[in-house]
């Protein structure tokens, strides 16, 4: 049987899943040290002008509900349970997980998922899953009106705690996690 030992960059493109033979592993992060990780991630959502008006006259509710209190909890929900939707993923116990929507004007809606946890490995994935799964549902809330509702982005505005902090130069102020 070939070995199955790691190598840190396979192939030299700095992919950590892959092993020397090219195969998908997850990474073993049981040497790496506990510390604080905090990422923060964030999706925005493109309405119709007569979608817009419409939920902002409705106080953001639809028939199926309020929508915006729907989405934090449907992106909570999907956050602490990451490891199961993406493969790799190590089940984390978060310490905290925070979703704020915030309509803005021109019909955006923006979505930012922030999550902490006291581990091993980064918590990117869980803000990108509680993110997106919080616009996926702000979207079910809403096609009964327009089918014409767009994802338009979900990125990594901020990850900190482990080997590589990373701070995008346009994300808004950073808060305490």
């Amino acid at each position: 049987m070939p070995s199955r030992k790691r190598s840190t960059r396979a192939r030299g493109h700095g992919l950590t899943h892959l092993t020397a033979q090219n195969r998908p592993s997850m990474v073993d992060v049981g040497a790496k040290e506990v510390t604080q990780r905090v990422a923060e991630a964030e999706a925005r959502i493109r309405l119709p002008a007569k979608v817009a008006r419409a939920l902002r006259a409705s106080g953001h509710r639809t028939k199926k509900g309020p929508v915006f209190d729907t989405a934090i909890i449907a992106g909570v929900q999907a956050a602490k349970r990451t490891h199961e939707l993406i493969p790799f993923c190590h089940p984390l116990g978060l310490d905290k997980c925070d979703i704020e929507i915030e309509a803005a004007p021109g019909g955006t809606i923006i979505i930012r998922c922030r999550v902490s946890v006291h581990h091993r490995t980064g918590v990117e994935m869980e803000a990108l899953t509680g993110a997106t799964v919080a616009a996926l549902t702000v979207y079910d809330m809403c096609k009964a009106l327009s089918h014409e509702i767009r994802i338009e982005s979900v990125r990594l505005l901020e990850k900190t705690g482990g080997k590589r902090d990373f701070h995008r130069p346009s994300a808004r102020p950073r808060r305490r996690a």
